[in-house]
């Protein structure tokens, strides 16, 4: 099915590691993952992940490497 004929809503969801996704509005949330954000079209929902998802790096990875580089400037 191409875009154009997705009728589907969908919702901009996010999970613990702070990385993007979307989910159909009528489908149980999977586990692991929140609302974060808009509802719409799936370019609608794709446009503002790509607008707030600006690092991809998962927080785990993102605060890893902030502490790396702390130890390093002592």
């Amino acid at each position: 099915m191409s875009d154009s004929q997705d009728t589907v809503t969908y919702q901009v969801v996010v999970n613990h590691e702070e990385q993007y996704s979307i989910w159909p509005v009528d489908d149980p949330m999977p586990p692991g993952w929140t609302a974060s954000g808009p509802s719409g079209t799936k370019a609608e929902c794709l446009a503002h992940i790509e607008e707030v998802w600006t690092d991809m790096r998962p927080l785990s990875l993102r605060r890893h490497m902030e502490r790396a580089e702390t130890a390093g400037e002592r």
